[in-house]
């Protein structure tokens, strides 16, 4: 294939006019859309544009303590005591609503984020519908979920979510802990709210009983007040691990229960006889999806010595035809990144990882003028000790060591604060056995990479976090077990 040819498209822009941004959006309490006590709004912007989409509210302690209080009020007034088949119904609801509004939603989560508009068309949307129908499912089957316990409902939960998949991640959360029957406070990330306050119009549409679903808008500050409120009985948290030892701190020792899902160094392993077509494919897909604003992403790259020179230029040649842009055009496949906070971190550890010897190779694109832009970029010629192979980036940065052995790539692999995720390629089952018995990782995709289920549990080990969502154990944390007393 001839790779130096004109891999220009026609433009495939996804037309805007299914937004109707509002000037200000204000917070969602007890039922009702209210703005901040203090009056604040915050800038919420176009990454791809670094123009202003609209003026969001900031949560200050007074409003905490109102969507607190109202998640309390309906906890024990409505919802813990509504049927469970009630709540499913509810759940059910909402998902037949947000594929209904897909379009619009997958738009406004293109535009706020900056992710290309076919990601958050055909994997973010659909899959947070499908968590909400699961959970809709087990609504009512607890006491199959948990043979010979009773299962009841934690209480209010407050639930922090990041800014890479908002709408994904408040599917995330807020499935498993209404169909348990806790109510709930969700606080979505600085730079990422539109689709949270969307969701929260879906919510009111769908009727359930006010305060059951909060959403509260602001900094990092507001977290903090949320997670110290001493009404609040329950901590989900997704982001990065630096914020949840701060949260593990603030709790120690208090009566609250948490789950934390952080941050992700996973390895990708390639052995000599892997499809490598597949397995370049596969590193695509692992490292640059997202533009690598993914905590499970595969950043290190390793590859058994005698195909590495054939994966490498095969790898090369793949990421010059990747199109970097507009995230509303369809042909787009890596979009703008989330912040110039986290443009700069990124050019940071590119600088790094070229200041400690490592051979940097950027995929031959052009960057857009405005916005904020990094190309996919490869590190060889890289050891253990690197920057770039042991701190998570967050970005669309790749870097590759190769192998001789599999009990080599495992301690390698091992060798990192992390445990949240790892792929593998091979055309044997044994090495894929043995790679996910010793790889000490929440989840390891064989022969593919990304792929994810409401059905199957999330989470990590090590600094990667604690607690598992998704599946029947992620109802887990959201549930207190006892066993029924024999008349």
């Amino acid at each position: 294939m001839d790779f130096d040819a004109d891999w220009s498209y026609s433009p495939a822009p996804q037309s805007s006019a299914e937004v109707k941004l509002r000037k200000r959006y204000d917070m969602f309490i007890d039922g009702e859309f209210r703005p901040a006590e203090s009056g604040e709004f915050f800038e919420s912007i176009n990454p791809a544009t670094e123009e202003k989409l609209t003026e969001v509210s900031q949560a200050g302690a007074d409003d905490v303590e109102r969507a607190v209080a109202a998640a309390r009020q309906a906890y024990t007034g409505t919802w813990s005591r509504m049927p469970a088949a009630e709540r499913g119904k509810f759940l059910f609801r909402i998902a037949r609503m947000i594929q209904e509004r897909s379009r619009e939603l997958a738009v406004m989560e293109s535009m706020d984020g900056g992710k290309p508009i076919r990601e958050a068309r055909d994997i973010d949307i659909p899959l947070a519908a499908a968590h909400f129908f699961y959970y809709a499912g087990w609504a009512d089957k607890l006491d199959y979920a948990f043979p010979g316990r009773s299962a009841q409902p934690t209480g209010v939960a407050a639930q922090i979510i990041p800014w890479n998949f908002p709408l994904l991640m408040a599917a995330w959360k807020l499935a498993p802990a209404l169909a348990t029957g806790n109510t709930l406070v969700l606080k979505p990330a600085e730079t990422t709210p539109l689709t949270a306050l969307l969701l929260a119009e879906i919510v009111r549409e769908a009727e359930l009983p006010p305060g059951v679903v909060n959403i509260v808008t602001g900094s990092g500050e507001t977290g903090k007040i949320l997670v110290r409120h001493p009404d609040v009985d329950k901590i989900a948290f997704t982001g990065s691990t630096v914020v949840g030892k701060e949260i593990m701190r603030a709790l120690a020792g208090s009566r609250k229960r948490y789950t934390l899902e952080l941050g992700g160094k996973a390895a990708i392993i390639i052995f000599a006889d892997a499809a490598i077509d597949q397995a370049v494919e596969g590193i695509i897909n692992a490292i640059f999806f997202n533009q690598g604003h993914v905590c499970c992403a595969g950043s290190r790259l390793f590859v058994q010595e005698s195909v590495a020179a054939e994966v490498l230029e095969k790898l090369r040649d793949r990421m010059d035809t990747l199109i970097v842009g507009d995230p509303l055009d369809k042909n787009t496949d890596v979009g703008a990144i989330n912040s110039r906070e986290q443009l700069e971190r990124i050019r940071a550890y590119v600088a790094i990882g070229q200041e400690e010897g490592g051979e940097v190779y950027q995929s031959r694109c052009s960057l857009p003028d405005r916005g904020f832009w990094h190309a996919p970029t490869l590190f060889s010629n890289v050891s253990q000790s690197h920057r770039v192979v042991q701190e998570e980036i967050f970005g669309p940065v790749l870097a590759v060591q190769t192998f001789r052995t599999a009990d080599e790539v495992i301690a390698k692999a091992n060798n990192t604060p992390y445990g949240l995720s790892g792929g593998v390629w091979t055309d044997k089952g044994a090495k894929i056995f043995k790679i996910t018995r010793e790889i000490r990782a929440g989840v390891i995709w064989a022969n593919t990479f990304n792929k994810f289920d409401p059905s199957s549990p999330f989470g990590g080990y090590k600094e990667s976090g604690m607690g598992r969502e998704g599946g029947l154990e992620g109802l887990l944390p959201y549930v207190h077990l006892s066993t029924p007393r024999r008349r």
